[in-house]
């Protein structure tokens, strides 16, 4: 596949399911080299009831989950839209991945919410400074809901869609995060971490 930036990124939320996915499908149709992932122990889906998610392994195929979910009340996962999601991140890659399993590097890695952000950093901070290669962590906090995901997609494609206009990223990034921070209404964090 060619690429219409050679700006590698990552997209992260929690379990790999709503947000991070969302992101996903929306850079990947715009050629973006892009992978997501999740940073959680488990891929937590709701469940039935508030007491009882649907908790997978990392790594279990999307198309599994998604069996799962029809056969224990098809009605109900396709009224509260997660088999539509399912099956539209089974058509992008086959199973939830963990970032903390990732060997690959990237460029800029982006967050959907501010504790996945943390758990980023930290996990980037225990692994050390090896190849003294950056990488620049933006959050940007968005709501785990299909609507909010939806928005949040198209404020990370308008975001990367800048970054990857940069001849310089390390100096402009700011001016760049500042600028789409005043057309979306949103504050972002942003860091530079090395690997």
């Amino acid at each position: 596949m060619s690429y219409i930036s050679d700006l590698s990124i990552a997209v992260i939320c929690s379990s790999n399911m709503n947000r991070s996915m969302e992101a996903h499908h929306f850079l990947n149709k715009k050629k973006f080299k892009v992978r997501s992932f999740g940073t959680g122990d488990k891929v937590k889906l709701p469940g039935t009831a508030i007491d009882k998610p649907n908790v997978y392994e990392f790594g279990l195929p999307y198309s599994e989950i998604y069996e799962d979910l029809n056969k224990k009340d098809k009605a109900y996962y396709t009224q509260n839209g997660l088999l539509h999601m399912l099956d539209r991140n089974r058509r992008l890659k086959l199973a939830p991945e963990r970032f903390q399993n990732c060997q690959e590097r990237f460029e800029v890695i982006i967050t959907c919410e501010e504790r996945v952000y943390d758990q980023v950093v930290e996990f980037l901070e225990t692994k050390g400074n090896v190849a003294n290669i950056p990488v620049h962590i933006i959050n940007i906090d968005i709501t785990d809901n299909h609507d909010e995901a939806v928005k949040g997609a198209f404020i990370i494609s308008d975001l990367v869609t800048q970054l990857a206009k940069s001849s310089d990223l390390d100096n402009e990034i700011d001016d760049i995060i500042a600028m789409v921070e005043e057309h979306t209404d949103k504050n972002f964090l942003h860091c530079i971490m090395f690997y």
